[in-house]
């Protein structure tokens, strides 16, 4: 018969630093091999596995804001794991739209001319 591993949802903390320019996130996942913990960060969203003695730490969690995954750093200590990642700027794919002079009157004038 197969071993059922215990899955656990690590003590989790999100926080803006101080300058609000970057997310910390910290999971405590004490005794997870820094080898074994799979780490998987999206825009809105963060994923974890972590495999450590008899259990497997577990979490997805949903970001407030959008963040730049592929600027962010990771750091694993003393059973700490600890991420920062700026956030990303709401108007950084904005798109420009080009605007043509007049508004709806001067199009039923032209129309009705």
């Amino acid at each position: 018969m197969p071993v059922v591993r215990m899955k656990v949802a690590p003590d989790t903390v999100a926080y803006a630093d101080a300058e609000h320019h970057r997310l910390i996130v910290e999971f405590a996942i004490p005794g997870a091999p820094t080898e074994t913990i799979e780490l998987k960060l999206l825009e809105d969203s963060v994923h974890l596995l972590a495999p450590a003695r008899d259990i497997d730490y577990v979490s997805a969690l949903a970001l407030g804001w959008p963040v730049k995954p592929n600027k962010a750093e990771a750091t694993y200590e003393n059973g700490l794991l600890r991420i920062e990642v700026p956030f990303k700027d709401p108007m950084e794919d904005a798109v420009r739209v080009a605007i043509t002079p007049g508004g709806p009157e001067a199009k039923s004038q032209i129309i009705g001319a």
